[in-house]
This record gives C-alpha cells, sequence and structure tokens, in this order.
C-alpha cells in the first residue's frame, strides 16, 4: 500500500490540473509561453501518474483495469474481474 501522503499528493496534483486546465489551452492557443511558464509546475498534465486504485502503487500500472499487476493477478486468481480467467495448459 502507498503511503498516504503520496496518494493526497496525487488528487492535490489532479485537483490543480483540473482547476488550470482552461487558462493552460487558452495561453497554448495564443503562443504566450511567458504566461504559461507563470502557472503552477502542478498545473502541467504531464506530473500527473497512473496509481492503481487499489494499492496506489505506481509501477507496472494496466491502464485497462486502473491497477498495479499484483492486484490484477490477485483480483484475477480469486474470479473478481469479470472477462478474465486464468489460463492454464
Amino acid at each position: 500500500m502507498a503511503k498516504t501522503s503520496w496518494l493526497e499528493r496525487d488528487k492535490r496534483k489532479r485537483n490543480t490540473v483540473a482547476k488550470y486546465a482552461e487558462l493552460r489551452a487558452q495561453l497554448k492557443a495564443s503562443g504566450d509561453y511567458i504566461g504559461l511558464s507563470q502557472l503552477p509546475r502542478d498545473a502541467s498534465p504531464t506530473r500527473l501518474t497512473n496509481r492503481c486504485k487499489l494499492t496506489g502503487r505506481r509501477r507496472s500500472y494496466l491502464r485497462r483495469f486502473q491497477l498495479s499487476r499484483i492486484t490484477f493477478r490477485e483480483l484475477a486468481s480469486a474470479g473478481l474481474i469479470p472477462g478474465v480467467t486464468k489460463s492454464s495448459w
């Protein structure tokens, strides 16, 4: 499980990106790069990282399921993800 502080930081960054999204789009459309540089760093969408919805792990993230590989394997083995079955040969 990720530390709560990391999860809260991620939430704060997502709120900041949403808050400045419209202003960033206007500044980019007008070509005002000085104005863009004066916005907060966390207003840039590239500063967001994908995190597992259950554990908060950011490495080995599966976009389709929004889970880390470890959590995905546990849930798939337990049969809790619809349409996913364990392969055996």
